[in-house]
């Protein structure tokens, strides 16, 4: 097995870019969406079987285990790559938080297949009335037996409608506190009722999907950590959560948009330009700085706490300046919707403003995170 740490960065560098580039498909470089399953498969599995498909896990269990500088390589050649984003649930999410609050017979079941492409899964989180509030989520497991029924629904849930196993945080007790009650479940999306209905989002895609649960029976050895206690999982998935929602991926491309406009409308010649553009390159180092200190943070073992809050809004309201400088640079191009020729290359100008929206509101919105900032880490009275 290769130590991959073992590398220099250089020498780390050049064999990543050397195989995203020899085999990442062309035509799904850049793409202003997350890719399907089927158009992302066998790139999937070309990854698991290089040994390169989840580089933050550890490798006993089938991972690169990156140190934090090695990952933020590994990150940076995706993006430079154009690699999209894949259904990754399985990956960033749930796999890790089973290598953490499983047990060893969860691990053996439900981690190898997320490596061998297997199995493909979704969140579910948010409800059509519990979103920033998860905490008061209303779907609910009765246990029966050796088994949970779940009724109920998710919403927001992203590639439901291409996944496999979806993870659910549910309500096993009504008469607890609303952080209390609640549970973390496994559930095969082949159960029967389960109903997916896709979400079609303003950019016209349809990544996001309402799932309803009506008597879906999943065993209760699908119970990840104890009864009653899945808030404390739902903390530590929501601090994974907005680790991989604050990744200067995003920001990253809409800012080499901005520069290929900027150069082909000769916009370096503008004093304000270049003045904004100059002070959002500065907060996007800023964020990448961010990114590595809590990538560090998980490479170490620790939990991640509510100043995690902090990556997230930061990362998405960049985002957001970003793309609205991106609109403006295009200038009259500024409302056409997919690529625009620009000199030798083409831009999509629209995608990054659609798809920065939402950002900050998903993962709890960002009005949520300042008041955990405030209580949780400054300490501020209510």
């Amino acid at each position: 097995m290769i130590d991959y740490n073992a590398l220099t960065d250089d020498a780390f560098r050049a064999g990543l870019r050397v195989f995203f580039e020899a085999n990442y498909p062309r035509h799904l470089r850049f793409l202003p969406r997350r890719m399907r399953w089927h158009e992302c498969r066998d790139w999937y599995l070309a990854l698991s079987k290089k040994g390169w498909l989840a580089p933050h896990w550890p490798p006993e269990h089938g991972g690169m285990g990156l140190t934090p500088g090695k990952l933020i390589i590994y990150f940076e050649e995706t993006e430079r790559a154009g690699i999209g984003r894949m259904p990754d649930q399985g990956l960033t999410m749930v796999g890790p938080t089973i290598i953490r609050f499983g047990n060893d017979a969860q691990r053996r079941k439900f981690l190898p297949p997320i490596i061998a492409g297997e199995h493909v899964w979704c969140q579910g989180y948010s409800e059509p009335n519990a979103g920033s509030d998860l905490a008061s989520l209303q779907t609910s497991a009765v246990l029966e037996g050796d088994e949970f029924v779940i009724n109920g629904s998710k919403i927001w849930t992203s590639m439901a409608h291409d996944a496999t196993h979806i993870y659910v945080l549910v309500r096993t007790d009504r008469q607890a506190k609303k952080q209390e009650g609640i549970s973390f479940v496994l559930v095969d999306m082949k159960t029967p009722g389960i109903t997916v209905r896709p979400i079609r989002n303003i950019a016209g895609h349809e990544e996001f999907c309402q799932v309803f649960f009506d008597n879906v029976r999943t065993p209760r050895a699908n119970l990840v950590g104890e009864l009653n206690a899945g808030w404390t999982i739902a903390k530590g998935l929501l601090g994974f959560e907005r680790l991989n929602i604050g990744s200067p991926r995003r920001p990253l491309q809409a800012l080499e948009q901005i520069e290929v406009l900027a150069r082909a409308r000769q916009l370096g010649d503008n004093p304000a330009f270049v003045e904004r553009l100059t002070e959002l390159k500065l907060d996007l180092a800023d964020l990448g700085s961010l990114y590595a200190r809590y990538v560090d943070k998980v490479r170490r073992g620790e939990a991640l706490g509510p100043d995690v809050s902090m990556l997230k809004i930061w990362a998405t309201e960049t985002y957001q300046r970003l793309s609205e400088l991106l609109i403006e640079a295009a200038g009259e191009y500024g409302a056409f919707e997919g690529e625009i020729p620009v000199g030798d290359a083409s831009v999509d100008i629209l995608s990054p403003f659609y798809t920065s929206r939402p950002g900050t509101i998903y993962g709890g919105s960002n009005e949520i995170q300042r008041n955990i900032l405030a209580k949780y880490v400054l300490k501020l009275p209510g």
